[in-house]
C-alpha cells in the first residue's frame, strides 16, 4: 500500500520536490535553482526547458533521498509560480519564447491601453482582479503580438498556453505524447480571463484580449486525478498525477485555512496574504484581489482576498547579489542586528510598481530618509522591515474588506525562519506571530489536493491534525512607536509613485 505522496513545487528562483508521509511530514526534499533572465530593465524571464529538466532532476533525487518506490507514492501534486506565462508548440513540446515571469512589466502599454475604456477596474467584477502587468492574460497578448510566428501557429491550434502549473502537468503526463492540457481553478484565476462565477473562460475579455480560446488549457478541480505519469518519466512508473494549486493557495491549504476568517502569509520572493471569505466571492474596495481559495472534487469552490507584495525575500537577494552586501542571505539578520533600529530610513521596494493595496505601475523603488549616520546595518534593517510593514499595508486592507479582525497570523515560507523580521512582524502587527511545525506548507498543500482526490486523506479533519504550532511571536512593541513608524513607512511609499511616465 502507498505510505507517501509527492509535491512538486517550482517556484520563482528554484524547483523543489517533497515527499510527504500521512502525518504530513517531509520524508525527503531535492531542490535546484534555476538561472534568471532580465534582458531589459523590468523584463523577468526564465526557460521552460530548464524548468522541466530541473523538474526531472528533482523528481529522481528526492526519491532516491527517501528510498521511495513508484508502488509507495499514492499521487503527486503540483504548485508552481503563478501568473508565469508559457507559450509552446503542442506537437513538439517546444516554447516560442522563455517564460515571462509574474515581476515583468514589459505588458504595462498593453494593461494601459486596456485601462483607457474603463480604467483600472474594467474586468474586476468578473474576474476579481484590477488591470495590472501581474497577471497572465496581457503576457499571451504580448507573445501573440511580439513573437514571429505565434499568432499564426495559435489560429491553426497549435500554439498553447499555460502558466507553469500547465507546463508542468503536460510534461509530466506525456507531453507531445498525450500530455493533458489543463489548469486548476486557482491558477486560472490570475490569468484575468476567467469568470469568478462560472469558474470558466470569459468568452469577453478573451476576445477583447485578442487571445485564440483553443491556447486554453482545461479548467479543473484543484483536488482530482487529471491523468498519470509515464513510465519513461521522472518517477519511472506510472503514478496518478492529482493535485494543482498556485503557490499562495497551495500554502493556504499546507496551513490548513480551511474555514472562512482563517488567514496565512507566505515570506518567499514575495509576500502573499490570503484569507478564506468561504463559498462566495468578496469583491475587494481596499486594493485586494479576489481570487479562488481552493476546489476539492465536486465540493463547492472556495474564495480568498489576497494581498499580493511584489518584492521580499527578492529585496535580500538583491542585497545579496546586486550590492555584494552579504554572501548569503541568512547573513542579512546578523547585519540587522548590529544596530537597534533603521536608523530613520525606509526601503520601498517598488521595483517593478506596488502590488496591493496600490498597483502603481508607475512605481519605482526608493530609499529614503538617508543622513550620513546610516551605515549597512541600518540598511539590512530597512531591508527586513520593508516586509513587515507591506504586510501591515495588506492586513489592514483585508480587515477593512472582511470586516475580521486577525486575532494571529499563520507565516510560513524561507524568511519565516529570520526572527528578528518575525518579531518585527508581531510588533508592527500587534498580533501574534505563528511558524507551524512543518514551514514549507506550499509543498504540503499540494500533497494534500493530491492526497485527498486518490483517498490517501480522506477529510479536512484529518489534515488539520497535522498542523502544529512550532515558534510563536508575541507583539512586544508599544503603540504610539508603532504609529509613529508605520505612518513614517507610508509617506515613504508615496515618495515611489510616479516616477514612471507614459510615453
Amino acid at each position: 500500500m502507498a505510505k507517501y505522496v509527492a509535491a512538486i513545487d517550482q517556484g520563482t528562483t528554484s524547483t523543489r520536490c517533497m515527499i510527504f508521509n500521512h502525518a504530513g511530514e517531509p520524508v525527503a526534499s531535492h531542490q535546484l535553482e534555476h538561472e534568471q533572465i532580465y534582458p531589459q530593465p523590468g523584463w523577468v524571464e526564465h526557460d521552460p526547458l530548464e524548468i522541466w529538466a530541473r523538474t526531472e532532476d528533482v523528481v529522481r533525487e528526492a526519491m532516491r533521498k527517501a528510498g521511495a518506490s513508484p508502488d509507495d507514492i499514492a499521487a503527486v501534486g503540483v504548485t508552481n509560480q503563478r501568473e508565469t506565462t508559457v507559450v509552446w508548440d503542442k506537437n513538439t513540446g517546444k516554447p516560442y519564447y522563455n517564460a515571462i515571469v509574474w515581476q515583468d512589466t514589459r505588458t504595462d502599454r498593453i494593461v494601459n491601453a486596456f485601462a483607457r475604456d474603463g480604467g483600472q477596474d474594467r474586468f474586476r467584477a468578473k474576474v476579481g482582479l484590477p488591470l495590472a502587468t501581474y497577471f497572465s492574460g496581457p503576457k499571451v497578448k504580448w507573445i501573440l503580438e511580439n513573437v514571429d510566428g505565434v499568432r499564426e501557429a495559435a489560429e491553426r491550434g497549435d500554439a498553447i498556453f499555460g502558466n507553469i502549473d500547465t507546463w508542468i502537468i503536460w510534461n509530466l503526463t506525456g507531453g507531445p505524447d498525450g500530455g493533458k492540457h489543463v489548469t486548476d481553478v486557482t491558477n486560472a484565476s490570475r490569468t484575468m480571463l476567467m469568470n469568478l462565477e462560472t469558474l470558466d473562460w470569459d468568452d469577453e475579455i478573451v476576445n477583447i484580449m485578442g487571445i485564440p480560446k483553443s491556447m486554453l488549457p482545461e479548467i479543473r478541480p484543484s483536488s482530482e486525478v487529471y491523468g498519470h505519469t509515464k513510465a519513461n518519466g521522472p518517477f519511472g512508473s506510472v503514478i496518478r498525477v492529482a493535485g494543482d494549486l498556485g503557490d499562495q493557495q497551495a500554502a493556504t491549504v499546507g496551513q490548513v485555512c480551511f474555514s472562512p476568517g482563517e488567514a496565512k502569509n507566505t515570506y518567499g520572493t514575495g509576500c502573499f496574504m490570503l484569507l478564506n471569505t468561504g463559498t462566495e466571492p468578496v469583491p475587494s474596495e481596499s486594493g485586494l484581489l479576489t481570487t479562488l481559495c481552493y476546489k476539492f472534487g465536486d465540493e463547492p469552490a472556495v474564495y480568498a482576498l489576497e494581498g499580493s507584495i511584489a518584492i521580499t525575500g527578492a529585496l535580500v537577494q538583491w542585497i545579496r547579489d546586486n550590492l555584494k552586501m552579504i554572501e548569503k542571505s541568512s547573513e542579512i539578520e546578523e547585519l540587522a542586528r548590529t544596530v537597534e533600529d533603521n536608523g530613520g530610513i525606509y526601503f520601498v521596494p517598488a521595483f517593478s510598481g506596488l502590488f496591493a493595496p496600490y498597483w502603481r505601475n508607475d512605481a519605482r523603488g526608493a530609499i529614503v530618509g538617508l543622513t550620513r549616520y546610516v551605515n549597512r546595518g541600518h540598511i539590512a534593517r530597512a531591508v527586513l522591515e520593508a516586509t513587515a510593514y507591506q504586510t501591515a499595508e495588506v492586513l489592514e486592507a483585508m480587515e477593512k474588506d472582511s470586516g475580521v479582525e486577525l486575532t494571529a497570523l499563520k507565516v510560513d515560507g524561507g524568511m519565516v525562519f529570520n526572527d528578528t523580521l518575525m518579531q518585527f512582524q508581531s510588533d508592527i502587527l500587534g498580533v501574534p506571530v505563528v511558524r507551524p511545525k512543518v514551514a514549507e506548507t506550499t509543498a504540503l498543500g499540494a500533497a494534500y489536493a493530491a492526497g485527498y482526490a486518490v483517498g490517501f486523506w480522506t477529510s479536512y479533519d484529518e489534515m488539520r491534525e497535522n498542523w502544529g504550532v512550532d515558534k510563536r511571536w508575541e507583539p512586544k512593541m508599544d503603540e504610539a512607536k508603532r504609529e509613529k513608524q508605520y505612518k513614517e513607512w507610508k509617506k515613504a511609499v508615496t515618495r515611489t509613485f510616479d516616477w514612471i511616465e507614459e510615453d
